[in-house]
């Protein structure tokens, strides 16, 4: 079946449901309803609903229908950390209390806050309950849910019934990386390495057989959020930092679990999609604007040491590709493991593999280009590389086992102990550790913010702080200490680090974000499709700014007779298609991979070098566009790319899209992911028309799927007839020779 024959099905029973911009009437038989600041808190007679004073008709939140809308229990988790390196995480839960069947005694209140009272039944007797909620905004309302046992004991397993229907589309959860629509899957939102195949048929098996279980499934990420937007424009997020799930399989209810003994939470108000980011960026925070430097150009990933750099950097400038940045991941120097060349993380320049560092950052500003560089949460305890790790040690700094000894993280056949960012004193070192070495020495004006994910459910933090609510946590202190540190050096609005790793509020600090490590390959799995979900179910929670390795990282080879066979590895065509995509997305960023000797370059062919030379400019013929798409991401929470849905939400077809988007408001963009491709089907949604980029063609219907022309060099991209912003984008790309 075609992209477009399953999407239309996808939309005639998307149709059958109330649309987004349709009020849902409130349910019959309400019995008593109270005013909680601008919200309206009704009590059912099987439940509890919620609507908005501006919409009294549209329900924003309702329990499920049956009435069966709260289980409680007590439980004991049992969560295994494996992998290659380790960050994934097994989890399992033994529950030895359960109780269901909410009965409502009380409903009170006054005009900022209303509070339901009942009781529960179940195996253990009874348990009471307490659903409260307070107004914290024209759109934010605050629910906590709390249940005891008898005796008062807090129960520590809340699960919240909601109701729902069939064709209602879910967005969100953060940066999700296979599925846009996630109506009919279970997430568990735990931040966490989010594998290598991530359900690829036999690509996965094979990593989970050699690599310790690291092959992972579709539902998990390095950057989750408990957050949703519906296409019935109901929103809510959880502000809890346990671990928490989200079951949308059953057609009629969402359930959302929380491992904790309350459930917070927040109920969203908005008239658009972009209204309810809006709101819940008020809460998650807004990213900063970026800096100039960034829309200059590609930032160029490079490594190998002096002479290799120099050698690949006048490949670029032969090639006249505009650099904003180098990028050199190995400016620590390198270890070789079974999988290839690997980072000593010591966090100190390597200055015999770059004898003329300065002199290369020196270079690189006279050409009005930036040096970016490399650092994670780790600290390296090979001898010779530990100082880092045995200063953080003798000063308690470092996660520990219970018995005191640093935890140290497996990563391919290395260990290295993690920071306790619970321990202020830790942060206060960390910064300083950025601020003197990756600032002060390497002269860097950014770098990746690696990991972030691995924090144990069973180590040892400063002063008995708990690790399951910490490992959540971590990830958003992780952007918060690199964000002290830029700051705290007079860098602020200069430097850009980039993350993977993310939480609720992680785009309060995070200045921008990356999508992990994408395999070298086309898959909807772990592949170049991977790139363009996670971009757009990212922008949906509040990660405005998102970009993927150009290329990928992963590739998988067999060694044969001392030969290095590739069994995964990014082709001439794929890295091509990949320079396209990055073109019209928040940051334009290259990698070599993980064995950049069995994958395609920019410089192992002439055409390569060429078609990065074109998109780099195409990325900075963007620029004045583009820099329109930030500021309203700073100011306003949106996103640069867009899902259609978020500009669309009355065409019930946008819901279902997975690999089109919009940058900004006015191009539309639909990248070829499909190896061979030479067109693309993309659907235009109801409302404009749209003009060809490259041709200036008025192309497509209104509310039409159509086929487009799709060569490399010149991807489907379309201006939407009318934007304002036209002249911006048009004289942009003329200027810098691409249109």
């Amino acid at each position: 079946m075609k992209r477009r024959e399953f999407l239309a099905l996808a939309a005639a029973s998307a149709a059958t449901a109330t649309l987004s911009a349709a009020p849902a009437p409130a349910t019959e038989g309400t019995a008593e309803e109270r005013a909680v600041g601008d919200f309206l808190v009704r009590r059912l007679a099987d439940g509890v609903q919620v609507a908005h004073k501006r919409a009294p008709q549209r329900v924003l939140w309702e329990t499920a229908a049956n009435g069966n809308f709260l289980v409680a229990e007590k439980a004991t988790a049992d969560v295994r950390e494996f992998g290659e390196p380790e960050g994934s995480f097994e989890i399992r839960d033994k529950v030895s209390a359960s109780y269901e069947r909410p009965a409502i005694d009380s409903f009170d209140g006054d005009p900022t806050r209303a509070s339901f009272a009942g009781r529960m039944s179940g195996k253990g007797g009874e348990a009471t309950f307490q659903l409260t909620f307070e107004a914290m905004s024209a759109t934010h309302l605050r629910f906590v849910v709390t249940a005891r046992a008898t005796g008062g004991a807090l129960l520590d397993r809340i699960r919240l019934r909601l109701a729902s229907v069939a064709g209602e589309a879910f967005f969100g959860f953060g940066q999700q990386l296979t599925v846009m629509n996630q109506k009919g899957n279970r997430l568990p939102i735990l931040a966490q390495e989010h594998g290598v195949g991530r359900g690829r048929p036999v690509v996965t098996r094979l990593v989970d057989t050699f690599a310790s279980g690291g092959g992972r499934n579709p539902y998990v990420t390095e950057a989750p959020a408990p957050h949703f937007i519906s296409s019935r424009l109901r929103s809510l997020f959880l502000e809890n930092l346990e671990y928490s799930e989200f079951d949308l399989r059953p057609a009629d209810r969402i359930e959302i679990e929380t491992w904790s003994g309350t459930m917070t939470g927040r109920i969203l108000y908005g008239e658009t999609p972009l209204d309810l980011i809006d709101a819940y960026s008020d809460y998650c925070g807004r990213m900063r604007a970026l800096p100039d430097w960034a829309h200059n150009g590609a930032i160029v990933g490079l490594q190998g040491g002096q002479q290799k750099v120099e050698a690949k950097l006048g490949a670029l400038r032969r090639a006249a590709v505009p650099v904003a940045a180098l990028w050199l991941q190995d400016w620590v120097g390198v270890r070789i493991t079974s999988i290839g060349e690997q980072l000593w993380w010591n966090w100190r320049l390597d200055e015999t593999f770059y004898p003329r560092w300065p002199a290369l950052v020196a270079d690189l500003e006279a050409h009005g280009a930036r040096m970016l560089v490399y650092i994670n949460p780790f600290l390296s305890n090979s001898p010779g590389h530990d100082a880092l790790f045995e200063q953080a040690k003798s000063r308690g700094m470092l996660v520990e086992k219970a018995d005191g000894s640093p935890y140290l993280i497996k990563n391919s056949e290395f260990f290295a102990g993690l920071i306790d960012l619970s321990n202020p004193a830790t942060r206060n070192w960390i910064k300083g550790v950025i601020k003197e070495e990756l600032i002060g020495k390497a002269g860097a004006s950014g770098w990746m913010a690696d990991f972030g994910e691995a924090l144990p459910f069973d180590g040892k933090l400063s002063g008995g702080a708990d690790p399951a609510l910490w490992h959540n946590r971590f990830p958003e202190e992780w952007a918060r200490v690199n964000r002290e540190a830029i700051e705290e050096a007079g860098r602020g609005d200069d430097i850009v680090f980039f993350d993977r790793s993310g939480f609720t509020q992680s785009p309060k600090f995070a200045t921008l974000f990356w999508l992990g490590d994408q395999m070298q390959s086309w898959d909807e799995y772990d592949g170049i499709k991977t790139a363009v979900v996670g971009m757009l179910s990212g922008g949906v929670s509040g990660f405005s700014l998102v970009h993927s390795d150009v290329g990928g990282y992963v590739s998988l080879s067999l060694a044969v007779a001392g030969r290095k066979i590739p069994v995964i590895a990014r082709s001439d065509e794929l890295l091509q298609r990949w320079m396209e995509l990055a073109a019209f997305t928040a940051v334009f960023r290259t990698h070599e991979g993980l064995d950049p000797s069995i994958a395609a370059q920019f410089y192992t062919s002439a055409a390569n070098a060429a078609h990065l030379a074109r998109f780099a400019n195409v990325y900075k013929g963007l620029a004045a566009y583009r820099k329109l798409a930030v500021a309203e991401a700073a100011q306003r929470g949106y996103p640069v790319a867009r899902h259609p849905f978020l500009h669309y939400p009355d065409d019930p077809n946008t819901h279902d899209l997975r690999y089109q988007y919009l940058l900004g408001r006015d191009l539309m963009v639909a990248p070829v992911v499909d190896r061979g491709a030479d067109s693309v089907e993309l659907y235009f949604p109801e409302g404009d028309g749209w003009i060809d980029l490259w041709t200036g063609a008025e192309v497509g219907v209104s509310g039409a799927w159509t086929t487009s022309p799709a060569p490399l060099g010149k991807p489907a991209v379309f201006l939407r007839k009318g934007a304002e912003t036209a002249q911006a984008i048009i004289g942009g790309l003329k200027a810098v020779g691409v249109l």
